[in-house]
């Protein structure tokens, strides 16, 4: 694991260097002979530029290790050159570290340009959508807000933590429009995901003081 990391963190230079050592090659021995060292340098280079450095944000972001996340993340030079599904997942992790930030219109324009770049798998999917409903709701956006966040219900979400966040989000929107059927009716269903995120259980406590004395 450690050998391919180092691999996919140098994997342009080293590219480089094998087309530099393969041109030498080819002119002082014969092109024959350089055939695999020319071929391994331009899938270095090519894997770079395709791929990126993605894995390991991923595995930087898990960690909590957000200063080096970005710092990766900068060494993407041409996103748009990133295969699809790649690129896709680039400009949601952008959208992630502008929400992180606190760069609200940061965060829209790349979870938007996210969306645009299609989706690696279906519960992915539903993540855009929840990513731009959360900012739509920081932005006070309610319709726009709810509006995503019952796509992201539709499309799917990875786990019981993010659903119930959702829930609770569509529950406190339909509470501000005064749904209070319907608020409730979220509540209950973010309650039977049984969250253990601490933030999410403090909401679920809080919004659990209102719900009770909500009429209808």
């Amino acid at each position: 694991m450690k050998a391919f990391n180092f691999f996919i963190l140098y994997r342009l230079p080293i590219g480089i260097l094998l087309l530099i050592g393969g041109i030498a090659l080819g002119i002082s021995v014969g092109w024959w002979e350089a055939t695999i060292v020319l071929l391994l340098g331009v899938i270095c280079l090519t894997t770079h530029v395709l791929f990126g450095p993605m894995r390991l944000v991923q595995e930087a972001v898990e960690a909590g290790d957000l200063e080096k996340a970005n710092a990766l993340m900068n060494q993407v030079k041409f996103p748009t050159l990133l295969y699809k599904p790649i690129r896709s997942v680039y400009y949601f992790m952008q959208s992630n570290m502008a929400m992180y930030s606190n760069d609200l219109d940061k965060a829209e324009a790349t979870i938007r340009q996210s969306i645009s770049s299609g989706s690696p798998m279906k519960e992915y999917e539903g993540m855009q959508y929840f990513q731009l409903g959360t900012i739509a709701y920081q932005k006070n956006d309610l319709k726009t807000a709810d509006q995503n966040l019952k796509i992201a219900m539709r499309k799917g979400l990875p786990d019981k933590e993010n659903t119930a966040a959702a829930l609770l989000t569509l529950a406190s929107i339909a509470a501000n429009r005064k749904d209070f059927k319907s608020a409730k009716e979220y509540f209950r269903r973010a309650k039977a995901q049984k969250p253990t995120t601490p933030q999410i259980v403090s909401q679920i406590k809080e919004m659990d003081k209102y719900i009770s004395r909500m009429p209808g």
